[in-house]
């Protein structure tokens, strides 16, 4: 990867690290286009990790396949949501100071915390 280690990923809780390896290329190639740096709040989680065990289902993290990803301000916002929509990424949430990004494979979504 140019932009990003491995260990950027490791899950905050546990610091297992299953990430896949496309996600990863492909979320440098975003990184690339977007032309700013990405600052990973989220990306692998255990399924034993708090955010996940509250859930119905393991979600995306756990799968290796999102992040979240800081932000700056509604600029940066609109470049990550535009670019990876351009992509293809198929689940896409936006919040104030964040973006999540996901490659899921059921339709694809777009949400706002």
């Amino acid at each position: 990867m140019r932009y990003f280690r491995l260990k950027d990923f490791d899950c905050t809780e546990t610091g297992e690290n299953e990430m896949d390896p496309m996600f990863l290329m492909r979320l440098d190639v975003l990184r690339h286009m977007c032309g700013f740096p990405f600052i990973v709040i989220s990306g692998f989680r255990s399924v034993t990790h708090s955010d996940e065990v509250v859930k119905d289902a393991p979600g995306e993290h756990t799968r290796g396949t999102a992040t979240d990803i800081l932000v700056r301000g509604g600029v940066q916002r609109r470049l990550i949501v535009k670019f990876a929509l351009a992509m293809g990424f198929t689940g896409v949430g936006i919040k104030k100071n964040m973006v999540h990004i996901d490659d899921r494979k059921t339709e694809p979504v777009l949400w706002v915390y």
